[in-house]
């Protein structure tokens, strides 16, 4: 019997917007993965050149099929359209400026045969400098520390990361980082895939509670280390980046805290996370 790293049963989606400067070498790197059956690509109405990257791409490559929105619905709903446009029973959200190895998918998926159950998986996520990004290893977001934290430093108040731990090959943590997940399709589907409430960010912090929840394991491979460029698409509007970073901030509070937490604490929550979007966007205005 063919191990799972033998075994093409991961179905990939990228979903993209003005990703041009990555995607060619993003998709290059794909298609040469191990274990990729299907490589499905949402595009959120660039006007970049991303989609004849992509549509050269699927020319060459049958695995590789893509849908290109008309808008830009938000990366929620691009996932999900990209799992339901694939059937594959793994799934891999992989995004536009990751640059994969060969075998990153593939030992991702003897991880998670060497688990027990359900699993949600991430990796260890480098930049150019070999710099760690602290988004690969989350804690759920403590919003009593976010209070306490705001009254001494607003540009800490939402911190998430925590350290590896390097004596452990697979670290559990809360959440891992959206730019890299693998779970398999029984999981995402009995969760209802992404909430498409958010627009961009928080959603992976979602949707890795939610999979905690129903039982499933939420651990970052730190043997994996894949070159994340980070937020390429999104320079050119961190303006806009920050507000829904900070909508999905309060989005999750409701969702998840708020129904136990009096009035009073969803008052001052609130406050914080606006207080807090309104310290950075003064500080870009001026750029600082």
């Amino acid at each position: 019997m063919n191990s799972s790293a033998d075994r093409a049963d991961i179905a990939v989606v990228v979903v993209s917007h003005e990703s041009a400067s990555t995607l060619e070498d993003c998709l290059l790197r794909l298609r040469a993965a191990r274990g990729v059956a299907e490589i499905r690509v949402i595009d959120n109405a660039s006007l970049d050149g991303t989609l004849d990257i992509i549509q050269r791409h699927a020319a060459m490559d049958a695995r590789v099929r893509f849908v290109g929105n008309p808008d830009n619905p938000g990366f929620a709903v691009a996932c999900n359209q990209g799992a339901g446009e694939s059937t594959a029973p793994w799934l891999a959200f992989v995004n536009p400026d990751l640059m994969i190895e060969t075998d990153t998918l593939s030992r991702l998926r003897l991880h998670a045969d060497a688990l027990a159950g359900e699993v949600l998986l991430g990796v260890d996520l480098v930049d150019e400098a070999d710099h760690r990004d602290e988004a690969a290893r989350r804690r759920d977001p403590d919003f009593k520390g976010m209070l306490t934290a705001m009254l001494s430093s607003p540009a800490r108040a939402s911190k998430l990361g925590v350290s590896a731990n390097e004596a452990e090959s697979l670290q559990r943590v809360d959440a891992v980082s959206g730019a890299l997940m693998l779970m398999p399709r029984v999981l995402f589907d009995r969760l209802g895939g992404f909430d498409e409430g958010y627009r961009l960010h928080a959603e992976d912090l979602d949707l890795c509670r939610r999979a905690r929840v129903s039982g499933a394991t939420v651990a970052v491979a730190n043997d994996i280390r894949v070159l994340h460029l980070r937020g390429v698409s999104s320079r050119a509007r961190p303006v806009f980046v920050e507000w829904h970073k900070h909508r999905g901030l309060w989005r999750y509070f409701r969702k998840f805290e708020a129904p136990r937490r009096s009035m009073f604490t969803s008052a001052a929550v609130f406050a914080l996370i606006w207080s807090r979007f309104l310290f950075i966007f003064v500080r870009k205005s001026a750029g600082k």
